[in-house]
């Protein structure tokens, strides 16, 4: 009974297909011939191809929406309409052979303008290929990222592509924290297509593709659980499944059957299956409980209520023996591509075009005997022009694609799904669809409604977690000799087990057993740490594979974290040295240089000089002191602002510019003078404990022996700041610290503070030695996990709560104790106590303003006193500079012999009244001031200034 049932439908199925030829094809010539004979208008016909798989439910479903479609739009557009579609489909068998057959036979035999349908990337990658020779138009529902309309002319993508879903996988992915996830894809174009883009989003927000599963269409049952048990060996939690139904159906009933479908565990699906969930069995369906899913967005309107009842009907009638069938976005695709096709026949006119080249039916499969459709370009160039509002939204080509609107979030619940949320590009997650540009990107887990994950749970998988039958996490440490206080290892005598205790495995255990909200078994491995760099080396392991994780007093290095990454740091740190202390140098026969450092002497020896040059210059015309030979007036600059240091000067300054001077150069000099005996004093008085050493450079320049911690980065960083590696010296216990130093065998250490402040804080120790620096910063001690590890935020985390919480102070106390101080060094600073030029900066700033200022003064007032020099156009520049000099050198009569000078002058005038003198005197003394233009200004009295002579001249006038 059950053969003959399925015989009578597949006879059916037959006879439909057989009255929709008719109709597509008798019907039109009907038609047409009414159209004569009625007046209405004549309409041409175009062929147009579909090639669908006719055995499965989406081919079906496809075929019955662009019939419609056709059909819609030819009933609506009765009256104006001058051409129709012949529509002439083919079955491709799910075959890519047959489907590239078929489309020769179309294209050669039939002449068709446009091919609708191909639903498989593989379908559609050869006949794209032909379609670009032919220029046929191929419209297709593909979404596979690798065939692109870019690369293909005449290809149109009649959907979204599939790599627009990524960002709303990503912000999923980024809304719950999860730091990795597994991709699992099936292994066709479709599925390795979308795995480039998912990774570059998932960058973008701080996770990763961990693994990637790759599933095959034909992968058995074992094949498919043996990968599963693959992968709940590993510790990601969070999977994106990328596959089409026919895979996924199997894949998910054998993930339940194994156990993965429980608590703990987070799914993700990709629009490819999620779109068809209306269409899946139940029974899968059920194996799917609690999976999270992403579809595009269909607006509602009251055009696609209408026609999913009409839909219904029809496809009822066409396929009575499908029971569970019901429209999705992928029909509403097809029937808008459709309607789109017939909107670009009707504009372009290609009714009737026939091919470039004449088709030979004697060879099926000769493409080059195909040629060329004559109305391709025109056709092609309509169909992107083309936009309208259809039933799966705003039909739009751009690049030759639908551009997705929205997606919608659905969580796998019951019989179906359940919608929790929305994502936009402009927008991110939110519950209610936001389309307005706005608004901020948000990806936050609390825009989405509550979701049932799978074990039927409300709590949120963290992600990750340690596989069940796995070993436990193995934890390397470093094993040394000495400071236990920071790690120490052991070995259990009866168990041979690591046993790990100090201040770095205390924090790791508060962490990992108190802090984290889960539990991570884990066990201690010891690593011998003998040789410098080791520390390095541990971390490598980790990127080795031997290790899980490194705890310890592990620096956080940049070149360490190429292997490995690092949690926040528990400790800070940075680098300094460890020196003698040296008894004070009041013994030193040079101690009084001590006070000031050689900048600030050689600096106010300048100084004291210039002010000298300064204060000559200002008086050397108006004071007799500071006249005479050159070798006086030299040893008077120098002894003039010399004994100022002791305000010893004997010579009067006339000048009121030189008062100016001198006053702030004694200001200066008190200053200098206080603080250098303050200093002095100090020195001579208190006993200092000074470092050996103040400078890591002086330890290089002077080529001393230098020591560093066995195992530690400090000999690599020593290395690159040039130290000779043949003067490094590593030790291992403070023990060997004290006797390095004692002994004189280095004079330095040098090692990470936290070393250096539990070296000191021993009695034995604080009162011979101290610290200097920090002479370089580190980041300080981090545990190491390998990279990408989900862990490693989630201690970082717990690490920043127990350091509020005051844990690590506890744990630091009980390790090192109360911070303790030295009372031998109490009030002692680890600093030289000399001055430097640092701080008189301002002082003398002030000074040479002031001197500077007075001399560009007595400059300007000189310069103006001889204008008539300078303005001379007779003389050379030489010629001038000589008379400047003369006159510069030439004493200048204060105003009291000036005085003294006039009232002799006048007296002279009086006798002179009483005695006339002949006219050849007069004349022979007005003859002494005449200008010589070859020998510049002359005179025959070569010690008096040509203006106070005129002066003279000029009194004597007026008497």
């Amino acid at each position: 009974m059950q053969k003959q049932s399925r015989y009578s439908n597949s006879q059916l199925h037959g006879l439909l297909l057989l009255m929709m030829s008719c109709y597509y094809n008798i019907v039109p010539l009907l038609g047409a011939q009414n159209a004569s004979t009625t007046g209405l208008i004549e309409v041409d016909h175009v062929h147009v191809g579909l090639i669908l798989d006719l055995d499965n439910i989406l081919g079906k479903m496809s075929h019955t929406c662009i019939s419609m479609a056709l059909e819609d739009f030819y009933a609506s557009n009765l009256q104006t309409c001058t051409t129709k579609i012949v529509l002439h489909t083919r079955d491709s068998k799910n075959d890519v052979v047959e489907a590239a057959s078929v489309a020769i036979d179309l294209m050669r035999n039939v002449q068709v303008q446009a091919i609708l349908g191909l639903q498989t990337c593989s379908q559609a990658d050869f006949v794209i290929d032909i379609g670009n020779k032919t220029q046929v138009p191929i419209i297709s529902s593909v979404s596979s990222p690798s065939l692109s309309p870019k690369d293909n002319p005449y290809f149109i993508r009649g959907a979204h592509n599939g790599s627009s879903q990524v960002h709303s996988l990503a912000a999923i992915v980024k809304a719950f924290n999860w730091r990795e996830v597994v991709l699992i894809y099936e292994n066709t174009e479709y599925g390795r297509g979308i795995g480039p883009y998912l990774a570059d989003s998932l960058l973008g927000v701080g996770s990763q593709v961990r693994y990637r599963s790759i599933m095959s269409l034909s992968a058995t049952d074992d094949n498919i659980q043996k990968e599963l048990y693959k992968l709940m060996t590993m510790q990601t939690r969070v999977f994106v499944v990328h596959m089409l139904p026919s895979l996924a159906s199997r894949f998910f009933l054998k993930a339940k059957e194994v156990g993965m479908m429980n608590k703990g565990y987070a799914w993700i699906i990709t629009d490819g299956l999620t779109s068809r969930l209306d269409s899946v069995d139940p029974k899968i369906i059920d194996s799917m409980q609690g999976v999270i899913g992403v579809k595009p967005y269909v607006p509602n309107s009251s055009e696609l209520q209408n026609f999913t009842e009409r839909w219904r009907k029809r496809f009822r009638q066409e396929n009575p023996d499908i029971d569970r069938f019901e429209l999705n976005v992928l029909g509403l695709w097809a029937y808008d591509s459709a309607m789109m096709l017939a909107m670009a026949v009707e504009r372009s006119g290609v009714a009737q075009s026939k091919f470039t080249k004449p088709v030979s039916t004697s060879n099926l499969v000769d493409l080059a005997a195909i040629g060329s459709s004559k109305m391709g370009p025109r056709l092609l160039q309509s169909i992107k022009n083309t936009r309208f509002q259809g039933l799966s939204g705003e039909f739009d080509l751009v690049d030759g694609q639908l551009q997705p609107l929205a997606f919608r979030i659905v969580n796998v619940i019951g019989k179906g799904e359940r919608e929790i949320g929305f994502w936009t590009r402009e927008s991110g997650i939110s519950k209610e669809l936001i389309l307005a540009s706005n608004r901020n990107y948000t990806t936050n887990k609390e825009d989405l409604g509550a979701i049932i994950w799978p074990g039927e749970s409300n709590l949120v998988p963290k992600g990750w977690e340690i596989p069940t039958g796995e070993r436990k996490l193995r934890v390397g440490v470093p094993t040394k000799s000495g400071f236990a206080e920071f790690v120490k290892v052991k070995m259990d005598s009866e168990t041979n087990a690591v046993i790990a205790t100090g201040f770095c495995i205390d924090v790791f255990k508060e962490v990992m057993d108190h802090s984290l909200p889960y539990a991570v078994p884990y066990e201690f491995v010891s690593f011998e740490s003998d040789r410098s760099g080791s520390y390095d080396d541990l971390v490598h392991q980790i990127f080795l594979g031997n290790y899980d994780a490194v705890v310890g007093d592990v620096t956080i290095l940049a070149n360490r974290s190429r292997f490995a990454d690092f949690t926040l740091p528990f400790t800070e740190s940075s680098v300094a040295m460890i020196v003698r202390i040296q008894d004070d140098e009041r013994k030193n026969a040079w101690i009084f240089m001590k006070p000031l450092k050689m900048d600030l002497w050689l600096t106010t020896g300048a100084f004291f000089i210039f002010t000298g040059f300064v204060v000559w210059v200002l008086e050397h015309r108006v004071n007799e002191e500071f006249r005479g030979p050159p070798h006086k007036q030299v040893g008077m600059i120098l002894w003039f602002s010399f004994s100022t240091l002791v305000f010893a000067q004997k010579e009067k300054v006339i000048s009121n510019l030189s008062r100016f001077v001198v006053i702030v150069w004694f200001f200066v000099v008190l200053v200098l003078t206080s603080s250098y005996t303050a200093s002095l004093t100090s020195m001579l008085t208190v006993q200092k404990l000074q470092p050996s050493v103040t400078d890591i450079m002086d330890l290089k320049m002077n080529e001393e022996y230098v020591g560093y911690q066995t195992g530690s980065f400090v000999y690599g960083l020593l290395k690159r700041e040039t130290f000779n590696p043949s003067k490094l010296r590593n030790y291992s216990t403070f023990e060997e610290y004290d006797e390095a130093l004692s002994t004189r065998s280095v004079a330095a250490i040098i090692d990470e503070v936290p070393y250096i402040m539990l070296f000191l804080a021993d009695p034995k120790y604080c009162t011979k030695y101290t610290m200097v620096g920090p002479i370089f910063k580190t980041v300080g001690f981090g545990f190491a996990f390998p990279k990408g590890s989900p862990l490693v935020p989630d201690v970082s985390r717990a690490i920043l709560n127990a350091t509020e919480g005051g844990k690590l102070t506890q744990i630091q106390h009980q390790w090192f104790g109360e911070e303790a101080t030295c009372a031998e060094q109490d009030g002692a600073k680890v600093t030289s106590g000399s001055l430097d030029i640092e701080s008189f900066k301002g002082l003398f700033l002030v000074a040479a303003t002031s001197s500077s200022f007075a001399l560009i003064l007595f400059l300007s007032i000189f310069l103006y006193d001889n204008r008539v020099i300078l303005a001379s156009n007779n003389s050379s520049l030489w010629q001038k500079l000589i008379a400047m000099a003369k006159n510069f050198d030439k004493e200048k009569e204060r105003t009291s012999d000036a005085s003294k000078k006039t009232n002799l002058a006048n007296e002279g005038m009086a006798v002179a009244a009483d005695c006339p003198q002949s006219p050849t005197t007069n004349s022979s003394r007005l003859a002494e001031w005449i200008y010589i233009p070859d020998e510049g200004f002359a005179s025959t009295e070569t010690n008096t200034p040509i203006h106070e002579t005129i002066e003279i001249v000029e009194t004597s006038e007026e008497r």
